[in-house]
């Protein structure tokens, strides 16, 4: 009775292959050192060392990476587990989708605020 269309395949570098989720990490590495290095620094900081902080546009650069690598390597983690536990295509195709919307949608709403702060 339902009329089923064959649902388009998803890249298998979003899928999560592995050497692409090594690929990212490499990638990641270096963010996430820069990124704990300064956290550590503006950890104690008050507001206005915060906002001068992200005001630096090195400083937005480099955490808008950091955002946008950490989100899309945990989405290709998350969609690993997916395809491993998920014996349902449909819910796969569905939870890989929305999986995916939000490492758009979160860091991309995240670098729009980081960019209106100063």
């Amino acid at each position: 009775f339902f009329i089923q269309y064959p649902h388009p395949p998803i890249p298998s570098c979003l899928v999560g292959s592995e050497m692409c989720i090594r690929d990212r990490s490499v990638i990641l590495l270096p963010l996430m050192f820069w990124f704990a290095v300064n956290f550590i620094a503006i950890f104690d900081s008050n507001y206005s060392e915060l906002v001068e902080f992200f005001s630096n546009s090195v400083s937005k650069f480099l955490f808008s990476l950091f955002i946008i690598f950490a989100y899309f390597f945990s989405a290709l983690s998350i969609s690993e587990v997916f395809e491993d536990y998920i014996a349902d295509d449909k819910i796969k195709y569905v939870a890989n989708r929305l999986l995916f919307i939000s490492a758009i949608i979160i860091p991309l709403l995240t670098i729009i605020f980081l960019f209106n702060l100063s």
